[in-house]
């Protein structure tokens, strides 16, 4: 009894002072913001901008000529100077599936075995997380929750990073099946100096892939019965069209293999990764496949590459004109809390070739019509989601980026988390003269 009492103690004095925030309600009346310089993620910038919207959509989205429209029972927010953006979209991440890397207890995002594609990371998605806060206040406000490990991880689904529970973040459910493609490559050394690579005997591991999709389309072509094959059941989205395929590989042999066994099976694809993808752009681009580039902040996976190489692979995916986006990974990255550092990544491919318009375009609308959400999210256009956010300074600077306002379909979302708490408390106890 006396040792249950000390743990609890200990858990009451963790959770002292940390943020305990409420989710948003649903926007109350229109908001009008006058004098932002609008960056739309369509490529284009209004300088001196009017944005309205009300009911959580965009209803103005034009050049402000000094002319209010009609402002009764609207909130009318002065942001001149400020950048408006649409908000970012994280792809391929474990937000909300773990908590601390080295306390397995708060682990979620992994099962048993190989094969689960009946695995929804959906289920377990945590709102009550407190990297998510961290992410949200640098400008994130939707991602894609994904399963990791084993062969076939388990299924996807889109969420806002605001709600009670999963069932008020859900944005888009169950839609992407995450494949781990078997590598043909040992790779030796460590992060700081890799190693030569060793070609490695995957046959065994792909035929039994293959024996499952053949399976799989089969099942697909009948009727559910009573007695559901929860497993291949959860493989009928791919062959009706309703979900991706996203194949985690990096090498270019590996990239080629992974699109050749996809067109067996006539599934729409995700390379997730791609390290090597500029070099696959030809096949990439005639059958239509993009591209989620993952953690670009990294070093080169070959000894003989340039050691800018990563910063240069976005610029060279867009002079091929291979659609793609750009994430901090997922598990294997680290990339719960890394993802608070995404619009940077961006504004490093911005200064090896992409227009900074461009760079944005990478974890906005890029992002949203990879993960089919560009009718409702991913731009400042009228007709779709307030899902916005203003900056004092440029976003995709680290030294200007600071996020001062965010909307989640036209909810006022609190920016507010635990890092920022401890910095106030020890400023006030080191600064305060």
């Amino acid at each position: 009894m006396r040792s249950t009492l000390s743990i609890l103690l200990l858990m009451a004095l963790s959770f002292q002072g940390w943020t305990q925030q409420v989710p948003a309600k649903p926007q109350q009346k229109p908001i009008i913001l006058i004098g932002g310089i609008a960056h739309l993620g369509t490529g284009d910038v209004i300088e001196n901008s009017l944005i309205e919207f009300k009911g959580g959509k965009l209803t103005i989205v034009e050049k402000y000529s000094g002319i209010l429209p009609d402002t009764a029972g609207k909130e009318v927010v002065n942001i001149k100077g400020k950048h408006v953006y649409p908000g970012l979209i994280a792809p391929n991440t474990v937000i909300g599936l773990t908590e601390i890397d080295l306390v397995r207890a708060t682990h979620d995002y992994k099962e048993v075995g190989k094969i689960n594609p009946n695995v929804r990371s959906i289920i377990a998605y945590s709102t009550d997380s407190k990297i998510t806060p961290t992410i949200r206040s640098n400008g994130i406000l939707l991602a894609q929750i994904t399963p990791a490990g084993g062969m076939i991880s388990g299924t996807s689904s889109i969420v806002e990073l605001d709600g009670w529970n999963w069932e008020d973040a859900v944005y888009k459910i169950d839609e992407g099946i995450h494949l781990n493609w078997p590598s043909s490559f040992i790779r030796g050394g460590w992060w700081a100096e890799p190693g030569s690579a060793k070609k490695k005997d995957n046959t065994h591991k792909i035929q039994r892939l293959a024996n499952f999709f053949n399976a799989a389309e089969h099942y697909s072509k009948s009727k559910a019965g009573k007695n559901k094959n929860l497993k291949l059941e959860a493989m009928r989205g791919l062959f009706d069209g309703s979900k991706k395929l996203f194949i985690n590989t990096q090498s270019a042999r590996d990239i080629i293999a992974a699109v050749n066994f996809s067109k067996k099976y006539k599934i729409s694809i995700v390379i997730v990764g791609g390290r090597d993808s500029w070099m696959v752009t030809d096949l990439l681009k005639e059958n239509n496949i993009p591209v989620i580039l993952r953690a670009t902040h990294s070093l080169p996976g070959k000894q003989d590459e340039d050691v800018d190489q990563p910063y240069k692979t976005p610029y060279l995916l867009l002079q091929a004109g291979v659609e793609f986006c750009m994430g901090m990974g997922g598990k294997r990255d680290n990339g719960a809390w890394k993802q608070r550092n995404l619009p940077f990544i961006a504004g490093t491919a911005a200064a090896y070739g992409l227009k900074k318009e461009e760079a944005l375009q990478t974890i906005t609308l890029n992002t949203a019509k990879i993960l089919g959400l560009d009718k409702t999210v991913g731009s400042i256009e009228v007709g779709k989601d307030a899902t916005i956010i203003i900056s004092t300074g440029d976003i995709l600077d680290m030294r200007t980026n600071n996020v001062v306002i965010a909307y989640i379909q036209g909810k006022t979302i609190d920016l507010n988390n635990k890092q920022k708490d401890l910095y106030r408390k020890y400023s006030n106890k080191y600064f305060s003269d």
